[in-house]
């Protein structure tokens, strides 16, 4: 058997060891975790400064220049519609025609009672011619000469109230053919051939718009109408661009010709009539399109794109990159967003370095890798975060 004082020096000696190879470990741990991360490679563009036009961009809705509705005016049997539906038609064009055998027999009735009424006025007038002579010489009574006079007025009024009737009976029939009111597009017929039709039963027979020029309403926030009256901006010598809804900008380019009397309180907007020329009538009532204007050209403005700003709490920042590739988080006043790019009015200087792609990675004060901005890339084309 070994010495007691042997067994407690081996116990000792292999503590001793251990203690030694801890001590190690943990240094090597030291010195690793105090090692400085790597310095993380962020894509940088220098900030741009130039003149800037400044758009606005509405969608807005289409409508005929004037839409005239065409409803009957008299009772009766619709017998012929004489237009092709979605064709162009000329003012004064018969649209329909309702059955005028009833309103022929109303003028033919009209005329023979004035027929009967003048030919009674002739008779009280030449009565009226006789008694005058002889009530002059007293041979009649002033009752006589007052009774003749009276039949002869109550005549001549009979006579006029069956001119009117007369009239009134040759509109009807005149009614009976539906005509357009104005030069314009008719649309699809709301009454087919044999419904009886007539003013009383609210009816609308069809609609004819006339389309050049045609009427773009554009719906403008309280915002920016305030905001256009406080810099004096005249929408009326603003010329406006048509984006139609396959993506495509119209030829023509219209303008701003009124607005209407109040905000309406439902939407925050005031609506903007704008005229488009449509000289072939390829605009129709009822299309929605975008309106985009050029409302003023912002002088030096400085752009950034829209990925390098971040949004936080109300706050805009921008990742500077200083001379020694240090980095510094700026707080900016953002203005107007132009495409990918955003407006800073405040808080950037021309020709300044930012992080354009990598802003999540850095800090302040942090040193980073540099490399140049690079928007191949379609998602970065996409709005900031």
């Amino acid at each position: 058997m070994r010495p007691l004082s042997s067994i407690v020096f081996l116990r000792i000696s292999f503590w001793l060891i251990l203690i030694s190879a801890c001590n190690i470990l943990l240094g090597c741990a030291d010195k690793k975790a105090s090692s400085p991360l790597p310095a993380p490679t962020v894509e940088v563009i220098s900030v741009t400064q130039k003149d800037t036009p400044i758009f606005r961009e509405w969608i807005a809705s289409t409508d005929g220049f004037v839409n005239a509705t065409i409803r009957p005016q008299v009772t009766g049997y619709l017998v012929n519609q004489l237009y092709n539906e979605g064709s162009l038609v000329k003012k004064g064009q018969l649209l329909f025609k309702i059955d005028p055998r009833t309103f022929e027999a109303n003028v033919a009735q009209a005329r023979a009672d004035l027929a009967r009424f003048e030919a009674s006025w002739r008779t009280a007038r030449s009565n009226l011619d006789r008694i005058k002579p002889l009530a002059e010489k007293n041979a009649v009574s002033q009752k006589d000469l007052d009774d003749a006079t009276g039949a002869e007025q109550t005549a001549k009024a009979a006579v006029a109230a069956a001119t009117a009737s007369l009239k009134k009976a040759q509109l009807d029939l005149g009614f009976t053919n539906i005509r357009s009111p104005i030069d314009g597009i008719a649309g699809t017929a709301k009454a087919q051939i044999g419904d009886l039709v007539g003013p009383n039963q609210n009816e609308i027979l069809t609609t004819v718009s006339n389309l050049n020029p045609i009427k773009v309403y554009i719906p403008i926030s309280e915002q920016e109408y305030l905001q256009s009256a406080g810099k004096k901006i005249s929408w009326e010598n603003i010329p406006l661009n048509l984006i139609l809804s396959d993506g495509t900008v119209y030829p023509e380019t219209g303008k701003i010709v009124s607005a209407d009397r109040q905000i309406d309180a439902k939407t925050g907007t005031i609506l903007a009539i704008a005229h488009f020329p449509n000289p072939n009538n390829l605009l129709r009532p009822g299309q929605f399109a975008k309106v985009r204007a050029m409302i003023r050209v912002q002088k030096n403005a400085i752009l950034v794109p829209q990925r390098a700003v971040t949004e936080m709490q109300g706050l805009f920042q921008v990742a500077v990159i200083r001379s020694d590739k240090t980095v510094d988080i700026r707080t900016v006043k953002a203005g107007e967003r132009i495409d990918s790019f955003w407006i800073i009015d405040q808080g950037l200087a021309p020709d300044e370095v930012i992080v354009a792609e990598g802003t999540q990675k850095v800090r302040p004060g942090m040193t980073v890798k540099t490399q140049p901005f690079s928007a191949t890339d379609p998602a970065k084309t996409n709005t900031a975060q």
